[in-house]
């Protein structure tokens, strides 16, 4: 970890004298910018960062390839091919303009950060093409009419196809890139190459020397072979005349390799028309993308034909991927259709294909225990309720059971929060102790016990017709997808709920309860072997980013964030096809009215602010009626808070009021999680009412007062999924509303809101019984009717 900091410093420090280098050739830019040092200095400075930056490299990954893409963040020096296919449009003739115009922006990003890019590229052909084709229309028929038997005639579409139209187009493809690098104030420079020049030991010096100048000086090389003239027999692997063997230079993606290796580059991008390496054709049924390779999955790989456009296929390319992972380059084989792959590959996320030599991790994939938990949920939807029940009580037996083992993995993670400085509210969500064990084994059992109706409950029957019966019944979701932090107590709820509901599960806690997460799990999966469901809920305990499992909208039906209000909404703002169920802020409400009993109102306020302050149901804002400020009850409140050593707040009104107070708020918006609260006052009930719907987040909200019309009309009007009459907002919680415990809680509208326990996990299906019945038999004329006759239910 002290390595990873190190790095990143000198990293910073690098890109910014590489950016203030880049300034120094801008003189008006750089007396804006106030600059004082001089061009060399700023040289040798960034010389001297690099070579600290070069040996931290070093030592973070022992001087070979990475072993894991979070590493990737690190690479320094970049090759990036670009296949036919990336380069040209659909039709094979022109430019992808857009596609380009986003890669060459993320590489020209990558060298502004500090990056040393290398790009080779396709495209000359298409370019070329897409000139020659007009005037091989304009000139076909001058042709004909001056010569029949012109012998260029005869063999202009093979010119067309290859060595006329590359000698044509490579002059206006580089000039396409020149253009669209110059708008990020990069310079680039052409590096044309035949493939002998590899094979013959002076041109390849020279060219590797050219490289390497070219690079020391900010210069981005683009590199392309001459496909103007014949290209070498495509043999195997090569001796050169020193006796070295080199890989056989047969398409782009050799070339790359061998440049890659040679430069020796940190990380070889090739980027062609596919997501990445699978196990068989993509387009064949059963095809799997392998995620991580390695070079002892040669024999899984089933290749197809190769792409109509460009020169390598798949083969190719995991050829020449092995080739150059076996030299110390770390390779991604991506589809450079899919937007920013440059950047998220740089990032570390689950895109394309990463060739490494590490060992195969242990871990099983996370596509895999999706299907396993798809598969988990069929066995426990077909298993008796009362089986299922038994699995949840020997869930909660084992929590007491196995005490010792779960504190101890606890306690691990508690010093190690501690040793980082992890603030204390955290660290209380994140502890376990036996009276929460005791807590959850009680929850436990109250789901256990309401498992017995929960799925296959009949909702409504309906006679459509004589012998034609309707029926909905509840059946699971499917597959779902926890994301929580910080508290392990809530895996084993959501498992208990995922058991009872027969839901399929996968959890993704947070690392700083990495040991207490998996102690617990270890205690799931015991309590599902019971049953022969042990697969039917897993921990994804693999370093995939939320972002990459928010995008498997193929194996996970619902996504259910529990954590901060940061954490839910990048959720809520990521999933684009999968449905998220949560809140993304907790802004709850205690409205203390006129006709209030102010001894309950002094309880309910403590108790709402100070029993849990971090918990999503605690009071952030509290509401007066402006009656009781000049009572002695809001000096009883103020003092009351202020000896729980709550900070205060005020909101706009009750500062004005104030000659000397509390603060004024930044936000009547804001969650504080914390022992902290806003005070303000509102004018009556409607005032009050407006004030929650303006500022409040739809989750709990409270009145206090002996009113009922008023506590009436609060509990009608006032839009949020909890709405209390004399009752702390703590209340607003799974275990006490009775559901044994919760998934979490939903402000949507859609579906469940407020806690959300197993009838949350449900939906519905229809089932039609009939007998010959058909549709045509109910138009006009036809031999029957619909009664639609709703039927009693009995469960």
């Amino acid at each position: 970890m002290i390595l990873g900091r190190q790095h990143r410093r000198l990293a910073v420090m690098y890109n910014s004298i590489r950016i203030c280098r880049c300034l120094k050739a801008y003189p008006s830019t750089i007396r804006q910018c106030g600059a004082r040092r001089s061009y060399s200095q700023l040289s040798s400075m960034q010389l001297d960062l690099k070579r600290a930056l070069q040996s931290a490299d070093s030592q973070l990954v022992n001087g070979s390839s990475f072993v894991d893409r979070s590493q990737l963040k690190y690479a320094r020096r970049l090759v990036v091919k670009l296949g036919s296919a990336v380069i040209t449009r659909e039709d094979e003739h022109g430019i992808a303009l857009g596609r380009l115009a986003s890669i060459v922006e993320q590489v020209a990003e990558c060298h502004h950060e500090g990056r040393e890019c290398i790009m080779v590229t396709s495209g000359a052909v298409a370019f070329g093409k897409q000139k020659l084709t007009h005037e091989l229309l304009m000139s076909l028929s001058m042709r004909e009419t001056l010569s029949a038997n012109d012998h260029a005639r005869k063999d202009v579409r093979t010119l067309l196809k290859a060595r006329a139209a590359a000698a044509v187009g490579q002059s206006g493809l580089m000039s396409l890139y020149d253009a669209m690098f110059s708008q990020y104030g990069v310079k680039i420079a052409q590096v044309l190459v035949t493939k002998p020049d590899f094979y013959n030991d002076e041109t390849r010096k020279n060219l590797f020397s050219t490289l390497s100048e070219l690079i020391s000086m900010n210069i981005v090389p683009i590199i392309n072979t001459n496909d103007a003239v014949t290209p070498p027999p495509q043999d195997d692997d090569l001796i050169n005349s020193n006796g070295k063997k080199v890989i056989s230079i047969k398409d782009n993606d050799s070339l790359a390799a061998m440049l890659a290796a040679e430069v020796k580059a940190d990380l070889l991008i090739l980027m062609s028309d596919v997501d990445g390496i699978f196990t068989r054709p993509p387009k064949q049924e059963g095809a799997k993308m392998i995620w991580t390779y390695n070079s002892d999955m040669a024999d899984i790989i089933q290749f197809g034909k190769k792409s109509t456009v460009g020169t390598g296929g798949m083969d190719s390319k995991v050829q020449a991927a092995t080739w150059a992972l076996n030299r110390g380059v770390s390779v991604v084989i991506c589809n450079g259709m899919q937007e920013k792959a440059i950047k998220s590959i740089m990032a570390g996320r689950k895109l394309g294909t990463f060739f490494t030599n590490a060992p195969t991790a242990n871990t099983t994939p996370v596509e895999t225990l999706a299907e396993n938990a798809r598969y988990g949920s069929r066995i426990l939807q077909k298993l008796p309720a009362v089986d299922r029940a038994s699995a949840i009580y020997a869930l909660a037996e084992l929590l007491i059971t196995k005490q010792a083992a779960i504190l101890d993995a606890n306690e691990k993670d508690i010093a190690i929060a501690t040793k980082e400085g992890t603030a204390a509210p955290l660290i209380s969500r994140l502890s376990l102790t036996p009276a929460k064990l005791k807590s959850l084994a009680i929850g436990l059992k109250q789901i256990a016990e309401t498992s017995h109706t929960n799925v296959g409950k009949v909702l409504k029957r309906t006679k459509i017709s004589e012998n034609l019966n309707l029926t909905q019944v509840t059946v699971p979701i499917g597959v779902l997808l926890v994301i929580f932090e910080s508290r392990p107590d809530c895996l084993p709820q959501v498992a208990a709920l995922a058991l009872s509901s027969a839901n399929g599960l996968l959890l993704k806690g947070g690392k700083e309860a990495s040991h207490s997460n998996k102690a617990l799990m270890d205690v799931v999966k015991e309590a599902l072997a019971t049953v022969g469901a042990q697969d039917a809920i897993s921990l994804v305990s693999t370093r995939e980013e939320i972002s990459d499992l928010l995008s498997m909208e193929n194996h996970i039906d619902l996504i259910i964030p529990r954590g901060s209000s940061d954490l839910v909404r990048s959720i809520q703002d990521q999933s684009a096809h999968i449905p998220v169920l949560g809140h993304a802020e907790g802004i709850c409400h205690v409205y203390v009215d006129k006709d209030a009993n102010l001894d309950k109102a002094l309880t309910i306020i403590r108790d709402s602010k100070c029993d849990y302050p971090a918990a999503c149901n605690a009071m952030e804002t509290l509401l007066i009626h402006e009656d009781l400020f000049e009572s002695s009850f809001f000096n009883e409140v103020c003092d009351m808070l202020k000896r729980e050593n709550v900070q205060l707040f005020s909101g706009p009104k009750l500062s004005s009021r104030l000659t000397f107070g509390p603060p004024q708020a930044k936000s009547l918006k804001h969650e504080y999680g914390e022992l902290a609260c806003a005070i303000e006052l509102v004018s009556g009930l409607d005032s009050a009412i407006n004030h929650i719907h303006t500022y409040g987040s739809g989750h709990t909200e409270v009145i206090i007062t002996e009113n009922s019309d008023a506590a009436t009309k609060f509990q009608r009007d006032v839009d949020s999924a909890c709405v209390f009459h004399n009752a702390s907002s703590r209340f607003a919680d799974g275990f006490r509303f009775g559901l044994g415990a919760e998934v979490g809680i939903s402000t949507a509208r859609i579906h469940a809101r407020g806690p959300v326990g197993v009838e949350g996990l449900l939906t519905t299906k229809w089932i039609l019984n009939g007998d010959g019945h058909a549709a045509a038999q109910f138009a006009e004329g036809g031999s029957r009717t619909y009664v639609h006759e709703h039927l009693p239910v009995d469960n």
